[in-house]
């Protein structure tokens, strides 16, 4: 395959998207869904334009996912603007934390009791398949800075902190699976990927992103450029340090890259004021905004703003709508080459996994956790089903496959996350919008009719 085919079939790919969605807009369809059906099309036994071997290509595509990822983090990080003592900030750490760790535990006596397969396989490939994703989850997560609904805010936080639990537990399969494993092993997984490796993650990315999200608010109001920097170039730096600066001390990088975006959201808070509307709602720079004269690059009326406002505004608004269009690139082109490759590793046991995931195990652990009032009997459903699995499991797969996984083991953990998360991009995506909508309808009547509302 040629470089000049790969670029002509996914241009034609997202012309394809661009042409058709103002009628997948009104289809109970998602983009993920139609991507992942172009790619069937398009691969071996379709019209056999694309080919990918997965063996081949799992270096590049491990950093290929894990640029995906790291883009989504960021820019849920960006989105949760809330403050730590709020209540909601719960049901983030509830399905990051207690939820996240019974969807492994029960995908892992799945694989075990159910297909015969060892402790260490089975640990592996539940922490995969467990963590809700970042990238193509954008639908059920908030809309914007603005948005403090506890369903999206709980999805949003869980799936910028749930690589602190799932990742351990991948690591954790691996060592399982190595030859020469010692008594000692659980001690120093303990002590290194999960106690030291979490908060160290968290702690970098946090104060680098508020440290250098003030320091840059200062510069751009003491210099007078609030409308002409490179915001691009800054989330670009931003991405890049935070994620080298958490792997240097042994911190985890997705981690580091989520608290990065929470870090800098509070740095635009402190600018401006908590109770106020997000910074980018107040100003709207134009297109090429940093070729032209400041006063006009903003549309509307910025005279009651004052300069710290403006350059928050400016700042936050390009680097939500940089990482956005990166997400959104890196979604349709990662999906459409699972799609490419999923004939020839399809495994239906993935039906009885995913069956399992999406209906039981997910559900139940949910409902297993006692939110109180923090949630009402239909939105601990709707999180419940709400586990959208995706680029994160994929990243989770070709990491371990560049870890030395024995043929057999390689192969089966190929064959289930492939499957399991089609079948999740394809049940969630024609379920997704239609459940949102009835869920949007009973919030409208449940505030105008506070008495009807579920108790908690």
């Amino acid at each position: 395959m040629t470089f000049s085919v790969w670029v002509a079939v996914l241009g034609a790919v997202l012309l394809t998207l661009a042409l058709t969605s103002s009628y997948l807009r009104w289809m109970p369809v998602t983009t993920s869904a139609v991507c992942l059906v172009l790619g069937v099309v398009i691969g071996p036994l379709g019209l056999g334009l694309l080919r990918l071997d997965i063996d081949d290509s799992s270096v590049w595509m491990e950093h290929l996912t894990e640029i995906a990822v790291v883009f989504s983090l960021f820019v849920s990080g960006l989105k949760l603007r809330l403050p730590f003592k709020n209540r909601t900030w719960r049901v983030a750490y509830g399905l990051a934390g207690p939820v996240m760790i019974l969807t492994i535990g029960g995908l892992c006596l799945a694989l075990h009791y159910l297909f015969g397969l060892g402790w260490g396989v089975s640990l592996l490939i539940g922490a995969m398949l467990a963590p809700t994703d970042p990238v193509l989850a954008a639908l059920v997560q908030v809309n914007d800075a603005r948005d403090d609904d506890r369903v999206r805010f709980g999805l949003s936080g869980e799936a910028g902190l749930n690589d602190g639990t799932a990742f351990p537990f991948v690591i954790l399969g691996l060592l399982m699976l190595r030859e020469d494993n010692s008594s000692g092993l659980l001690m120093e997984w303990t002590l290194r990927n999960v106690l030291w490796a979490v908060p160290a993650g968290l702690l970098v990315g946090y104060w680098m992103g508020r440290g250098i999200g003030k320091l840059t608010l200062s510069m751009r109001i003491r210099n007078a450029d609030s409308t002409l920097s490179p915001n691009d170039y800054l989330a670009l730096a931003l991405i890049a340090l935070a994620y080298v600066a958490a792997e240097s001390v042994q911190g985890y990088g997705f981690l580091s890259v989520f608290a990065a975006g929470l870090g800098l959201r509070q740095a635009e808070v402190e600018s401006t004021d908590e109770e106020s509307p997000p910074a980018e709602h107040l100003v709207q720079p134009v297109v090429g905004h940093e070729t032209v004269a400041p006063r006009q690059a903003l549309l509307g009326d910025t005279e009651s703003l004052d300069d710290g406002q403006v350059a928050a505004g400016v700042m936050m608004g390009d680097m939500l709508a940089f990482g956005s269009l990166v997400e959104r690139a890196m979604e349709v082109f990662l999906v459409t080459l699972l799609g490419v490759v999923l004939v020839n590793h399809w495994d239906w046991r993935a039906v009885v996994i995913g069956g399992l995931l999406f209906a039981v195990i997910r559900p139940l652990s949910v409902l297993a956790i006692p939110w109180g009032p923090l949630l009402d009997r239909h939105q601990r459903l709707l999180i419940g089903w709400f586990g959208i699995r995706g680029i994160g499991s994929l990243f989770y797969l070709f990491f371990a496959l560049n870890h030395q996984l024995q043929p057999h083991v390689a192969q089966l953990g190929i064959d289930l996350t492939l499957s399991v998360v089609a079948l999740s991009i394809l049940v969630h995506g024609l379920s997704t919008q239609p459940i949102l909508a009835w869920y949007e309808r009973h919030q409208q009547r449940a505030q105008a009719n506070p008495r009807d509302r579920s108790p908690g």
